[in-house]
């Protein structure tokens, strides 16, 4: 009997309110045109448990190590129990976030070393056989400000997103760092443009993935 072909695990980073999370709705809708159910999932989040910790990260003050700590917690219910087996059926998994949202967020924002970053992201990602590791990082870039601006019109600030405008600016900063440092997996894109012509650019990027 052959065994299901291994998924494709692409990710969506950027400072809250740059549009990622419209943009994944926008590229799961277009999958599913062509055929591929994507899962859709979060972090932090996509568990039970990781759903209760994030509600405890959004809202509760905390040191950035306890911050770190939590984040990779929930990180680790989650690809055991969700994305790596989806991965390993076969599905595509589309994920709001995924390991470099610590290395902009805890490392960049926070401050925490980058080796403890390090030994925590290889411990999660190789939780499973085989590891975890994301095949198209989307990163959806834009200023800082233009994203405050976002996000002030749709919802009320939440922890994170009470933090001055200079964490932003450097949040941003560990996002395009990681990005040019691993550029084979990540897809910069501007977020200034419409989701279905963002949704089109990651569809150009997965070439021969969809045939």
């Amino acid at each position: 009997m052959q065994t299901a072909r291994r998924g494709r695990f692409i990710t969506f980073e950027g400072v809250d309110g740059a549009g990622k999370s419209t943009l994944l709705d926008a590229l799961a809708q277009a999958l599913q045109e062509r055929g591929v159910t994507p899962l859709r999932t979060r972090e932090p989040g996509g568990t039970p448990l990781g759903e209760t910790l994030r509600g405890l990260m959004l809202g509760q003050p905390m040191t950035p190590m306890t911050e770190t700590l939590l984040m990779f917690a929930a990180r680790q219910e989650h690809v055991v129990r969700v994305i790596a087996p989806a991965l390993e059926a076969g599905r595509w998994v589309l994920c709001d976030r995924f390991i470099d949202a610590s290395y902009a967020y805890q490392g960049g924002g926070r401050g925490v070393a980058i080796e403890r970053l390090d030994t925590l992201a290889d411990w999660v990602q190789t939780a499973v056989p085989g590891g975890v590791h994301p095949d198209l990082t989307v990163l959806v870039d834009v200023e800082p400000a233009v994203a405050q601006q976002r996000r002030a019109r749709v919802r009320e600030a939440d922890r994170f997103e009470r933090e001055p405008g200079d964490f932003f600016d450097a949040v941003r900063a560990g996002y395009l760092q990681r990005a040019r440092q691993d550029p084979g997996r990540f897809l910069e894109i501007d977020g200034g443009a419409a989701p279905g012509a963002l949704a089109a650019q990651v569809l150009q990027r997965m070439g021969s993935w969809l045939d």
